[in-house]
């Protein structure tokens, strides 16, 4: 049996490098990024690449989103939602334009995703001590809330073949006696707080190997995985449907948005927003840009807001039949890798395995304050090649070039979880400037289980200021996320 791969040391300082990163804003996004599986293997992966990137430029809206992945489109859809389904009723018909740098979807969900698997446990003993019990609680819930509301629109609506939706649990292999003493930890946390592990199972030593062949103990819970692109585009289709009198929605690809001024129109517009091709007034903005937030919030740059990082991913094809690689999805290494199978079309073919990690190896960096998503770090790639071999002893070819490999840019921030809320109640000197100012935005590499319940807090903030309703927090959100709350929670 191969030795298993050398738990990531390195990760000791992270936080260091964090801290020290330079407070240097974000550019714009590259404008020739590598090329993802999830928006270049299919030629009709991305139907919406270009959309509305030619001929006249909206130049009026009520809302302005920057940014097409699942937070942007998540809060079109759920102002979508709630004007059709929700007895909302505005004066005039709301019009809702999303702006996006490149290609429809191409930020971090549409190149990094495909994980739509909520935390069962993982750092709830920390969670305990830094936020308190019912916090804690709250990290959880948010997670299997968005991936529950995400299940039933996708099986209430037929897309699960559409997307590739695969229900088949996840697995975190557990490769030292550190790791096993912290998922006890956590595990025995969670349920002295009444949290519920229903479907956690732990998997000894002895039944893994026998399983998958991995001499090693981990813990599989419930977890599905996507094709992410195509779900967002799902998403966008059906918030477009609801366009009507009361409800209007366009997208504009390949127009990225440069600057954001206070500038007050004939229109009683707040805010002018450039662009290359054009300039849109609007009354609020939503920023849904993650990684480049503080391109357009130059106060988010460095240690206090957020961080681009970049992060690495490829397509490789496993050795052995469907049969000897099981469709769960994974995660090992102290979280450090993560890689799921593709579907296959039928029982002899052999596996496409969406594998991602490996930041670590690195250098000093870390890959933290990178936006560019143009090239590969060869140093991340070797680790990645070498990973499955080593893991899955003889279901996959060691020194086997990927089928694809690519990089995409992900939100880091220091405290783990994302800002969410009005920009003005972030205390950043120059946040107060941009009261009609949204975002969500900061997921650190984890958004696929919170962005869209995120985007549908800002949605309900939005409808709730447009009819003078208060707005209530629900009970699976963390108050440190909110915008006027998590600058207090910082480590």
């Amino acid at each position: 049996m191969a030795a298993l791969p050398v738990p990531p040391t390195e990760w000791e300082n992270h936080e260091r490098v964090f801290s020290e990163s330079p407070h240097k804003p974000a550019g714009l996004p590259s404008v020739n990024p590598t090329h993802s599986f999830w928006t270049h293997s299919s030629p009709d992966a991305n139907p919406l690449a270009r959309e509305g990137s030619e001929g006249l430029l909206t130049t009026d809206a009520d809302i302005c989103i920057v940014g097409s992945g699942i937070t942007g489109v998540g809060v079109a859809y759920h102002l979508s939602e709630a004007y059709l389904t929700h007895g909302v009723v505005p004066e005039s018909p709301l019009k809702v334009v999303i702006l996006e740098a490149r290609d429809f979807c191409s930020g971090a969900t549409g190149r990094n995703g495909g994980h739509l698997t909520p935390e069962a446990y993982l750092e709830f003993d920390s969670r305990v001590s830094k936020f308190g019990v019912d916090e804690a609680k709250r990290s959880y819930a948010l997670e299997a809330y968005t991936t529950s509301s995400l299940i039933n629109i996708i099986e209430n609506n037929g897309w699960s073949n559409d997307i590739d939706l695969v229900d088949g649990g996840h697995v975190y292999l557990l490769f030292t006696d550190e790791e096993i003493k912290e998922t006890e930890r956590d595990m025995e946390a969670a349920k002295s707080a009444g949290w519920s592990l229903e479907g956690v199972t732990w998997l000894d030593k002895e039944v893994v190997e026998a399983t998958f062949g991995v001499p090693c103990p981990g813990v599989r819970y419930p977890g599905h995985n996507v094709w992410p692109l195509k779900l967002v585009t799902k998403l966008y289709q059906r918030a477009k449907e609801h366009a009507g009198k009361h409800f209007n929605l366009t997208l504009h690809t390949h127009t990225p948005v440069t600057s954001i001024v206070n500038a007050p129109s004939t229109d009683n517009r707040e805010y002018v927003l450039s662009t290359p091709r054009g300039s849109i007034a609007c009354s609020r903005v939503v920023h849904a840009t993650n990684a480049y937030a503080s391109h357009l919030l130059p106060f988010l740059a460095g240690p206090d807001g957020i961080i681009p990082v970049r992060g690495q991913a490829l397509a490789t094809r496993a050795s052995v039949g469907t049969e000897e690689i099981k469709t769960n999805s994974w995660r090992a290494n102290e979280g450090a890798e993560y890689w799921f199978p593709r579907p296959v079309r039928d029982a002899d073919e052999k596996p496409l395995i969406i594998l991602g990690g490996g930041r670590h190896s690195s250098g000093p960096t870390f890959e933290l304050c990178i936006d560019d998503d143009s090239t590969c770090n060869l140093k991340v790639g070797e680790t990645l090649r070498a990973f499955l071999p080593a893991v899955f002893e003889g279901k996959f070819e060691e020194g086997n070039d990927p089928e694809m490999e690519w990089t995409g840019i992900m939100g880091y921030t220091s405290m783990g979880d994302p800002f969410v809320g009005p920009v003005d109640k972030l205390l950043q000197a120059g946040a107060a400037e941009c009261k009609g100012h949204y975002i969500a935005a900061g997921y650190t590499g984890h958004g696929m289980p919170r962005a869209f319940a995120c985007s549908e807090v800002i949605a309900q903030m939005i409808i709730c200021e447009l009819t003078g309703r208060d707005w209530k927090q629900p009970k699976w959100l963390p108050t440190r996320y909110l915008t006027w709350e998590n600058n207090r929670n910082r480590n």
